[in-house]
């Protein structure tokens, strides 16, 4: 099933979201159904709070963003040709690797795209949807998806990472989001 997406001010993605375990209830649908709305709205990442769900569960797809690189681009980014997984109770053990900048985009946040930087790898402890556990070093696009998606586990938003005079320029395109004043091709729940 298809769900909505949660916009730009509701309070749901500035939560810490919480671990599960399990025996979460449903939760088997609920990964199935965030594929199936992630690929819907053409996002290669979605995270729990962007559907109304305070938990720490995101899923990720970076091998769609490998397909659609021009063959001379695909030499840019060394964790080709990507990964498809489900983190669950994600945490970062270690960042490593030098800042870089990409130019990033979100469903709850449509139609703004800024340069974001971040390291080039990060080390993650994590659950599968068998709930095995996992620690596992990513780098390139893929960490940076995975780290995009983490920031929403923690509350955060790409757009915490642009300068402040940026930001302030693009207060009215936000403002516009969180009143539901954007025109998207997929569900979204709007704050006010």
């Amino acid at each position: 099933m298809i769900l909505p997406i949660v916009a730009y001010g509701a309070p749901v993605l500035r939560k810490m979201c919480k671990d599960i375990d399990a025996d979460y209830p449903g939760l088997d649908k609920l990964i199935e159904d965030m594929w199936e709305t992630m690929y819907a709205s053409n996002g290669v990442g979605l995270a729990a709070p962007q559907i109304n769900k305070d938990i720490r569960l995101f899923v990720m797809d970076s091998v769609q963003i490998f397909e659609n690189l021009e063959d001379d681009e695909l030499g840019l980014y060394p964790d080709g040709p990507g990964i498809k997984k489900v983190f669950i109770n994600a945490h970062i053990v270690d960042l490593e690797g030098e800042e870089w900048a990409y130019n990033e985009g979100c469903l709850s946040i449509p139609k703004i795209r800024e340069d974001v930087y971040r390291q080039e790898t990060v080390i993650l402890q994590y659950w599968d949807e068998q709930f095995v556990e996992h620690t596992e070093s990513f780098n390139g696009i893929t960490a940076r998806v995975i780290l995009h998606e983490y920031d929403h586990i923690d509350g955060k938003l790409f757009i915490d990472y642009i300068k402040p005079l940026r930001r302030k320029l693009l207060q009215g395109k936000l403002n516009d989001i969180n009143k539901g004043k954007v025109k998207v091709d997929y569900k979204m729940i709007f704050p006010k």
